[in-house]
């Protein structure tokens, strides 16, 4: 197959990184409209009156045809052409989400939001695969995907802050308008800035797999979600079982096409394979204690929603410097070493969380850990794509998404179960949330408290454990590979 680089748009020097400049507008929007979401939902559902069932929908569904449609739209982009499918879904993003902020009904605001979950499925793999493009010196390439990488934490900074400020001036409608501004940007200057890139001579998308991936991770996503809602009862089991069932299915399929959608013998590679899981298995453990670091902070600690947000910022400022700072050291430090040592800030962090209960020291112990991915994420976003050749850098880049989209689900899951049982052994209650909304007091609540926070310093000490494990193997898997600038 030979990929074809369409000529006269291969931007050099400064041009590469204005183009980058503009792709990352689009992602540091598109991760700050996710944050506001979760403070416009109250206001949505006064204004709707949506249902419990229609909120867990409008919050649920982007990121079920995210999950669902990355591998495929990763794909379609290296056949279709990656500016082609960015441009594409930076439209439809952009009439999305004003369709959604002038919703008049829940139903309405739910297809927007699906319809924005398929635009966003296509943003983060052509935005990956485009870097590699217009970066195709590893160095350079690390460099602009700390760039890259640091504008989820930059939004999620950002996020509450602009919402706030949205939702007290304005309708609850403006907090699904902020992307819009980005994706106008990116329309007008991504056709002149960003290069094409296309494997002409690859066959078509086989349509039954895009439907077998679809039926593996969408119930796949869902059994999680619900398992660590309400417990491993027969919906959440059974939804698990069919997700594998049609994964098993899938990856045959993949096995017996000559142009499977996702080449699954890339996982034969070690460091690929390694690489990739390491980066699910960080957003799986990482991702789950700080969900319930933030609900400590406001169910034990008593914070409101925007305090307990403040509260986790200074683990974002790191997380941001870390992610700056990692393709710098990359060029002096082999990934086999800087790698693990930076998860090894994060297991020291996990070890402080599952010791402590002072606030300040727990604010401290968070932006600890949060510095630490940087080089995992950067570098091992790096290794997988540059791991591949360049007309699979799209279905490469999606598969580290969807890995972090599986394993933000299945830690919040896992690690949800964890506190779970915890807490129901220490109280016999369900959950903390459930015992203060039925006006506990007393010693009872105090009794609750320290149950939920005993459930937190397990689930950080496991994450903890699991992580430095994970260091070991990533030491020696990695340990030949040169520093960037001796490749």
């Amino acid at each position: 197959m030979t990929p074809t680089l369409v000529p006269n748009t291969v931007a050099t020097g400064r041009r590469q990184w204005i183009a980058l400049s503009v792709l990352c507008l689009a992602t540091l929007l598109v991760s700050l409209d996710l944050f506001v979401m979760l403070l416009a939902i109250p206001a949505v559902t006064e204004a709707l009156g949506a249902t419990g069932s229609q909120q867990l929908w409008i919050l649920d569904v982007y990121g079920f045809m995210v999950a669902g449609l990355m591998i495929t739209m990763g794909t379609l982009g290296d056949r279709l052409g990656r500016r082609r499918l960015l441009l594409i879904a930076a439209a439809v993003f952009g009439v999305a989400s004003v369709v959604a902020a002038y919703s008049v009904n829940p139903g309405m605001l739910i297809g927007a939001r699906a319809v924005l979950g398929i635009a966003g499925a296509a943003i983060a793999p052509c935005t990956l695969s485009l870097i590699s493009t217009l970066f195709p010196d590893e160095r350079q390439r690390a460099t602009a995907l700390g760039v890259w990488g640091g504008c989820f934490t930059v939004g999620a900074i950002v996020g509450p802050i602009v919402g706030g400020v949205l939702l007290n001036h304005f309708w609850w409608g403006s907090a699904f308008l902020i992307g819009v501004p980005a994706m106008v940007v990116l329309l007008a200057v991504g056709p002149v800035l960003l290069p094409e890139y296309r494997n002409e001579k690859a066959g078509r998308i086989d349509v039954p797999s895009v439907v077998l991936s679809l039926l593996a991770i969408l119930p796949a996503i869902h059994g999680l979600k619900h398992l660590a809602a309400h417990g491993a009862d027969l919906q959440s089991v059974g939804a698990l079982v069919v997700g594998a069932a049609f994964g098993w299915i899938f990856v045959r399929r993949q096995l017996r096409l000559a142009d499977p959608l996702v080449d699954v013998r890339l996982f034969t590679r070690r460091t690929f394979s390694v690489t990739l899981g390491s980066m699910t298995a960080y957003s799986m453990l990482s991702g789950g204690v700080m969900v319930f670091v933030a609900q400590y902070f406001q169910l034990v600690k008593g914070m409101s929603p925007l305090q307990a947000g403040l509260a986790l910022v200074p683990g974002m400022v790191t997380s941001t410097i870390g992610f700056q700072l990692a393709p710098r050291l990359a060029q002096r430090i082999r990934p086999g070493v800087l790698i693990p040592a930076g998860v090894a800030f994060t297991v020291s962090g996990m070890i402080v969380v599952s010791l402590t209960t002072s606030t300040t020291v727990l604010v401290i112990a968070f932006a600890v850990e949060c510095f630490g991915p940087g080089a995992l994420v950067i570098l091992g976003t790096n290794l997988v794509i540059g791991s591949v050749p360049p007309e699979k850098a799209g279905s490469a880049g999606a598969l580290t998404q969807t890995g972090n989209e599986f394993g933000y689900s299945l830690g919040i899951a896992v690690l949800g179960s964890v506190v779970t049982a915890v807490y129901r052994s220490r109280t016999g209650g369900n959950s903390l949330v459930e015992t203060i909304t039925q006006g506990a007091t007393g010693d009872v609540l105090a009794q609750a408290r320290e149950a939920f926070t005993s459930g937190l310093h397990l689930a950080a000490g496991i994450t903890a454990l699991a992580l430095g494990l994970m260091a070991i193997l990533l030491a020696v898997t990695l340990r030949a590979l040169p520093a960037l600038s001796r490749r």
